[in-house]
């Protein structure tokens, strides 16, 4: 599967940057998040929980972050285990061009899914992908945008808010599929 996609968050380009890599920003923008750990500047671990179709997958995965060029992008690559559920391979490319205030995150993703959720089949893995994908782009941009540009806890039993306009086209499987491979925004915006 290959998504590509881009999307304008209201924060200025060093704030996104850094967003991208904390995890506890992640953990909350992150669909599913159980726990989300920073064991270096490159190495994350996460343990994610989500439905793809008629199946829950609880996956957990590593992403190591790799070209880094702070503040313009990285390439991402993890990989996600959930037992019979199956697994997740994922690598991104992420970069982020500063446009006045704002900053323009563009992605380019591939990913191998197998076991249970590759045979669920690729329309039904793509659509879940863009829910992720605009849950945690809305979640992420609110986080990022908030005054200071520090974490706010995210409401506990808050429905979901209808994703933004132009967030549903958007495929993180940028964080959808590190959703599903890390998951891991991650990291990075």
């Amino acid at each position: 599967m290959e998504l590509k996609d881009e999307i304008r968050i209201n924060a200025p380009r060093q704030r996104v940057y850094a967003a991208l890599n904390d995890p506890e920003i992640l953990r909350q923008a992150i669909p599913g998040c159980e726990s989300l750990q920073k064991n270096s500047d490159t190495e994350f671990e996460a343990v994610v929980t989500s439905k793809v179709g008629p199946l829950t997958a609880r996956l957990k995965g590593s992403v190591q972050l790799s070209d880094l060029d702070p503040p313009a992008g990285y390439t991402l690559s993890g990989e996600g285990k959930g037992g019979p559920a199956g697994f997740a391979k994922v690598r991104a490319q992420v970069a982020l061009a500063e446009e006045g205030a704002t900053t323009l995150l563009r992605y380019d993703v591939k990913a191998d899914v197998g076991g249970k959720l590759g045979q669920l089949g690729g329309p039904i893995i793509d659509r879940t992908a863009r829910k992720l994908a605009g849950e945690f782009f809305q979640q992420f941009e609110s986080l990022v945008s908030a005054p200071g540009g520090e974490a706010q806890e995210a409401p506990a039993a808050a429905a979901p808010a209808a994703p933004a306009a132009g967030t549903t086209k958007l495929a993180w499987y940028f964080l959808a599929v590190a959703a599903l491979a890390l998951a891991t925004w991650v990291l990075l915006t």
